[in-house]
């Protein structure tokens, strides 16, 4: 089922074009990568999302009906632009925007509880919001997003501000979410945790979407039969290849051994480079590298920036 769709979405702000007919589609309960060097579009199209922002042309669906004004309660937005009240003591604020959200001081007051403890920040209630770091900021922020249980989550950068060992408790959390029965919208420039998280992505550039599907399709659509093979070799010392069938692009010393990376062309197989090695060497490992999110994203972008 699909939870979200925008449908030939346009917005132009004075002379500048934000969005143009961008189109995407988001399955309930995954987790989407919404992608895009800086001034791409992405925010606009999130804030058309929420309302915020209303677009010039186009369509947004909700659970297959177009969205308005009654449906924004059932989305829980965490903005790059953190909003939290420095002066508000944390507790205090905690509470007053879970009852902008729909909920009763009291089921508010007990929902909160459980977040706090679960991060570690029970101490915190009475604490002023500008006493806290920017992280802390972050965890208070992440909480009265999703404390309301909203069926679509949308975290533009969530993990700003975070060290390590707290952006993995994200992480966790935000997968824990998704197995609960929320959908999530994820934009970031860590390509690392789109790969780790994400189903789904798409990338826009220059006001339009360029690029879009499931990531692993993605990784095998861009994919270019290359392999690497950890290996220890044989009496005749390094692999000997037909280098008309098979490519060797890079080979380094492994632990005693080696590791190379080999080109497959086109027409042959890699069972076929498989037992070419396994008559000159021992084989430890053999993998098909996929390019990284990180390394199609690049060269889209660049592609398409010609």
């Amino acid at each position: 089922m699909t939870a979200l769709q925008t449908i030939n979405v346009s917005k132009t702000f004075a002379h500048h074009k934000a969005l143009t007919d961008v189109s995407i589609s988001v399955n309930e309960q995954s987790i989407f990568g919404l992608l895009g060097p800086n001034g791409a579009g992405k925010t606009t199209l999130i804030r058309i999302v929420n309302m915020i922002t209303s677009m010039d042309e186009g369509q947004v669906l909700l659970n297959g009906k177009p969205i308005n004004q009654n449906d924004i309660i059932k989305i829980g937005y965490l903005p790059e632009e953190r909003g939290l009240y420095k002066k508000m003591k944390v507790g205090e604020q905690a509470l007053y925007l879970a009852q902008l959200k729909g909920m009763s001081k009291n089921d508010a007051q007990k929902s909160l509880k459980i977040w706090f403890e679960k991060f570690e920040i029970s101490s915190w209630w009475n604490k002023k919001v500008e006493e806290l770091s920017k992280g802390m900021q972050q965890k208070i922020q992440f909480i009265v997003t999703v404390l309301h249980k909203p069926s679509l989550l949308i975290f533009d950068e969530p993990f700003s501000g975070f060290d390590p060992i707290n952006t993995n408790m994200l992480k966790d959390e935000i997968n824990n979410l998704k197995y609960e029965g929320s959908t999530i919208i994820f934009s970031t420039h860590n390509m690392a945790s789109v790969e780790e998280l994400c189903d789904h992505i798409a990338l826009i550039n220059k006001s339009k979407l360029i690029l879009s599907g499931e990531i692993h399709e993605i990784k095998n659509r861009y994919k270019e039969n290359v392999y690497e093979v950890s290996y220890l070799p044989g009496s005749n010392g390094k692999l000997e290849l037909d280098l008309l069938d098979f490519s060797l692009l890079k080979t380094e010393n492994s632990n005693g051994g080696f590791t190379s990376k080999i080109r497959i062309a086109a027409g042959k197989t890699p069972n076929e480079l498989l037992n070419k090695i396994l008559l000159q060497a021992d084989v430890i490992s053999f993998n098909e590298i996929l390019p990284s999110i990180n390394d199609i994203f690049i060269k889209e972008v660049n592609h398409y920036n010609k």
